[in-house]
């Protein structure tokens, strides 16, 4: 926490408030600088935890990087997913921590169904780092996947909707067979009658498209 303290800076905390950050205990540590920190640490689990419990924004954020996936529990997962309270903690403990433990795919379908939306919004940006960094996983389970996002399509909190977008989009470019199915169920959002399923639905096959054309031909 000395670290944490020295490294903090006004300048950061007040441009939290661009990003859409509400952190609470917010020390004002640059995402670059609490990295640093972590690879001076290493490893440790335990002090994860510790740091997990002082409730402050940059502590939680170190704490995706010296935790050990290894050694996260389901109900740990769970606890901490529970307390999110902004994008920045949720999308760099799923990117960085969550997605690498043995526990990570059996979190996204009962996250997905949460009322809460940091929570929900935590199914679907680990199942874009799943998709992202999980080179091993079959297409089977990210098609087992695609109707949870379908489900959620529907739902317009603001971060919700954006890390359905995140983990479809990731899906699409893991392979040909998976972005075919992806294009196949944005193109049916796109023509819901539902607005957020058409945004969710457009916004996909843009990117999706968009990458596609800056392929250089063979």
């Amino acid at each position: 926490m000395d670290l944490l303290e020295r490294a903090g800076d006004r300048r950061t905390i007040e441009g939290y408030a661009r990003y859409g950050i509400v952190a609470k205990k917010p020390l004002g540590v640059p995402m670059n600088k609490i990295q640093a920190v972590g690879k001076t640490l290493g490893t440790d689990h335990a002090l994860a935890a510790a740091l997990w419990k002082t409730g402050v924004y940059e502590a939680r954020l170190l704490a995706a990087f010296v935790g050990d996936p290894m050694k996260l529990t389901r109900a740990q997962m769970d606890t901490w997913t529970k307390q999110f309270d902004n994008w920045g903690v949720c999308d760099t403990l799923c990117f960085k921590l969550y997605d690498r433990s043995p526990h990570a795919w059996s979190r996204v379908a009962p996250w997905a169904k949460s009322r809460s939306e940091f929570v929900r919004r935590s199914a679907f940006a680990l199942l874009a780092s799943l998709a992202l960094h999980d080179k091993g996983a079959k297409d089977a389970a990210f098609l087992k996947a695609l109707p949870l996002c379908e489900k959620a399509a529907t739902d317009d909190r603001n971060f919700v909707k954006k890390g359905v977008s995140w983990a479809l989009r990731s899906i699409g470019r893991r392979n040909a067979a998976l972005k075919a199915r992806t294009v196949a169920l944005a193109t049916k959002l796109a023509a819901a009658d539902d607005a957020t399923s058409r945004w969710l639905g457009k916004e996909v096959l843009r990117d999706l498209s968009r990458r596609a054309a800056a392929r250089p031909s063979s």
